[in-house]
């Protein structure tokens, strides 16, 4: 009969002999290769997004308060155009 201590030196067996597998070999490799391939490619850090997405964000906002103010210049101007 199976107890608990047969159950756990034969998941610890599993364990060394997955471990001495080639899969775990497969699975480095398999792992650098995708590190290699994504280094090489343009991508950005979630974190240079979010940074970005801020720094338009706040762009935005700038460009709106301008629009606004270079329109109240504008009526300012055709005000003073047109009563002159």
């Amino acid at each position: 009969m199976l107890n608990s201590t047969t159950l756990d030196d034969l998941a610890a067996r599993i364990g060394r002999a997955i471990e001495a597998s080639p899969a775990r070999d497969i699975e480095k490799n398999v792992k650098a290769l995708l590190q290699g391939g994504l280094g090489r490619l343009d991508l950005v850090t979630r974190r240079e997004f979010d940074d970005q997405v801020e720094v338009l964000r706040r762009t935005r906002e700038k460009l709106e308060r301008l629009e606004a103010r270079v329109a109240e210049l504008e009526a300012q101007v055709g005000a003073t155009n047109g009563t002159g």
